[in-house]
């Protein structure tokens, strides 16, 4: 995988993970169950994109 493609999807992992977190800290009010899907399930979206973020500052620049 090339560094640029590495770049967008770390980016997309963390903005789209922190925003389903922030969803499903909205949703709790109504339905708990779902609320807490969203918020599990985007802290562990963003906390990929995080790792794959200090894998990418690992690697050299690409030729």
């Amino acid at each position: 995988m090339s560094n640029d493609a590495l770049d967008k999807l770390i980016w997309v992992l963390v903005y789209g993970g922190l925003l389903a977190l922030c969803l499903g800290l909205f949703v709790l009010r109504a339905d708990a169950g779902l609320g807490w899907g969203f918020v599990i399930g985007g802290g562990a979206v963003a906390a990929v994109g995080a790792a794959l973020l200090v894998v990418r500052a690992r690697r050299g620049p690409g030729p």
